[in-house]
């Protein structure tokens, strides 16, 4: 990971805003710019030097992992540390300084406290987004290591199908497929594990119950896993037992939906115009007011990122993106269908980095 050319792309950033340095607190977006992957660090990214703010528990993996930043152990709380920082650094000097901070991932406890122990002539200021949009498009490093990850992720699904039967709990079908995906390397699983049957196949999030599954109904199985710090995210769903007409009419609107969506992915089209896509889709097949969420999420360090791919949203995909497609109709207190793989934007459309069939299955 080229960490030494992120911090001067936000650099350069900030030397077009009113900031002087900005303060970056959350951990994914740490990890993002200085390699660091432990649970307590702020990282200082300043007009001409870098500070990694960390306590004692990390003082050697710190040393060991950040790029590019000046490693500061803080005796109390981090944010006493940055405030001492800045203290000792002021001395002698009187111009203003203006810290821009991630706003959304401060809480307002935190921001006051610091508020409170900066110097004078020192302010806080909420700042843009702009770890976050870098983070959008994923370099060759990033690539490599989410493909990794969705091939890890997608042998998974073949261990729900081995196990997965009349009279099993969600559960134990959850187990077996998150015991394997530590077996096989990862760090931990995504999110919880969804294996959601029958009435609950119905809730986009229901995740494994201690509920057994029956046989006439469908099961989601929503699913992903860590690897070097980098999410998978996939959905399949299945039939139990001998498949109905309308089951297997919903299941053809939702995969119809996803790859009218998937076909539509290319570098200049927007995350709204995707989504519409697979709407219209499900327009003709009549079912779109059963489709209640959104179409995808970006992925990468975290299991949700930019770009959201849902109504109205204006963001244009660029090569490098890495977004899922994930339709669904949900049909309260009977079953639900969902289909859903991560996709890289390339330079003439999208690659389909989800390996595992998408055909109509019966268990």
């Amino acid at each position: 990971m080229d960490f030494l050319a992120r911090q001067k792309k936000l650099r350069e950033h900030l030397a077009t805003t009113q900031f002087d340095a900005l303060l970056v607190t959350h951990l994914p977006n740490v990890r993002y710019l200085c390699g660091f992957t432990g649970s307590a660090g702020i990282l200082l990214l300043g007009e001409s030097d870098n500070v990694f703010f960390t306590d004692v528990r990390y003082d050697t993996q710190a040393h060991q992992q950040v790029i590019g930043a000046k490693v500061a152990i803080a005796g109390k709380s981090l944010l006493n540390g940055v405030a001492e920082w800045f203290a000792a650094k002021k001395r002698g000097r009187s111009r203003r300084r203006t810290i821009g901070i991630e706003a959304q991932h401060l809480t307002i406890g935190e921001k006051k406290r610091l508020d409170d122990l900066l110097p004078s002539g020192v302010r806080l200021k909420n700042a843009s987004t702009a770890v976050e949009r870098a983070r959008m498009v994923k370099d060759k490093d990033e690539l490599e290591r989410i493909r990794a990850a969705v091939q890890l992720g997608a042998t998974l699904f073949e261990r729900a199908l081995a196990v997965l039967r009349p009279g099993v709990k969600e559960i134990d079908v959850a187990a077996e497929m998150e015991y394997t995906a530590r077996r096989a390397g990862a760090e931990q699983m995504s999110f919880p594990t969804i294996i959601a049957s029958g009435a609950r196949s119905a809730l986009p999030h229901g995740r494994a119950s201690e509920q057994a599954i029956a046989a006439g109904t469908f099961v989601v199985c929503d699913f992903g896993v860590i690897l070097e710090g980098y999410c998978s995210d996939q959905t399949r769903t299945v039939w139990v037992g001998a498949p109905s007409e309308d089951a297997r009419q919903a299941y053809d609107a939702v995969r119809e939906a996803q790859q009218v969506a998937i076909n539509a992915v290319r570098p200049g089209v927007s995350v709204g115009e995707v989504d519409a896509a697979a709407r219209k889709a499900l327009t003709k097949r009549g079912l779109v007011k059963h489709f209640t969420h959104s179409t995808g999420h970006g992925v990468g360090l975290e299991i949700h990122e930019a770009p959201r791919v849902a109504a109205g949203q204006r963001e244009v995909l660029r090569p490098g993106m890495v977004i899922t497609i994930e339709p669904g109709v949900y049909f309260p207190g009977k079953w639900g269908v969902r289909i859903e793989d991560m996709v890289a934007v390339s330079e003439g459309g999208c690659e389909v980095l989800t390996p595992t069939s998408k055909d109509f299955l019966t268990v």
